[in-house]
């Protein structure tokens, strides 16, 4: 390999070694893989689709039936497949709200901390005021604009809140960013605003950025989860793991495994996920060696 290919290459191959050097971080990427094979190809293990009814086992526990291994619902659904079509509809809902919002997040907060003065002051006073407005009321404005149950109605209300810590959090990076020498020294050759922030800017801001966006996810998760709980977010016939722990809280007492199944696998999702992110966050660290 070159000097210049090493070159490129270094600073990838130093994050994959740290975060193999972590115990934490091999255990949530392994997690993580698991969950994520599990999610696309696991309900393919089964004859049962997401909303066929089995009339002959009614909320049947684990091991109850032999064609359903984690039990059914009390319409006689298959548990195994709806818990994972839930975890997959969750993965996708945070996954593109998380990426909205990071998305956005950039560009407003590198445009306020790069344009500073005035204009700073305005933008981050429109964020401030969005800050104050209650989560839930927006949630509630986006739904009655929107159909009800849509993606986009998720993908909207989530990308409208998380937006706001990651644009102050690229603002603070820009405005310590664009005080450094090389940044003074291309605005003396006169080089376009537009293309100092692209070009100059924003690939300084990777590392914080990554981070971020790995911690949003289980936000995203959480409150996808708090939505659907509410009846705000994925509706029926489709599931997501709110909307089936919500279920199984009604049927706790005859059918506690209805909310215990989806319970364990979003606890193990969000462990894996923020343990990947407090991992990112210590390799991406530049005082580390």
């Amino acid at each position: 390999m070159g000097s210049s290919e090493a070159a490129r290459a270094g600073p990838w191959r130093s994050l994959a070694a740290r975060l193999a050097a972590q115990p934490s971080a091999r255990f949530a990427l392994l997690g993580l893989g698991v969950l994520l094979v599990l999610a696309l190809a696991g309900p393919l293990l089964s004859p049962w689709r997401f909303d066929a009814l089995d009339w002959r086992h009614l909320a049947a526990p684990p091991g109850q039936a032999a064609a359903h291994w984690l039990g059914t619902d009390r319409l006689g659904r298959d548990l195994y497949v709806r818990v994972l079509g839930a975890l997959r509809l969750s993965l996708l809902v945070s996954l593109c709200a998380s990426a909205v919002s990071v998305v956005f997040g950039i560009g407003y907060g590198a445009l306020a901390g790069y344009a500073g003065g005035r204009t700073d002051q305005l933008m981050m006073r429109a964020v401030d005021v969005l800050y104050s407005l209650p989560y839930l009321l927006i949630v509630i404005i986006f739904t009655s604009l929107l159909p009800r149950g849509s993606l986009a109605v998720l993908f909207v209300a989530l990308g409208a809140v998380g937006w706001l810590t990651s644009a102050r959090i690229v603002r603070a990076q820009t405005l310590a960013l664009k005080r450094r020498p090389f940044i003074e020294a291309a605005r003396a050759l006169g080089v376009p605003p537009a293309r100092i922030v692209t070009r100059h800017v924003l690939p300084n801001l990777i590392g914080p950025v990554i981070v971020y966006a790995t911690l949003t996810v289980p936000q995203m998760i959480l409150y996808e989860g708090f939505l659907s709980f509410l009846g705000l977010g994925v509706q029926e016939p489709r599931a997501s793991l709110g909307n089936l722990i919500a279920n199984g809280a009604q049927e706790m007492s005859a059918a506690p495994w209805l909310i215990v199944v989806p319970s364990v696998l979003l606890v193990t999702l969000l462990l894996c996920l923020n343990r990947l992110g407090d991992a990112l966050r210590d390799a991406l660290d530049p005082h580390q060696e």
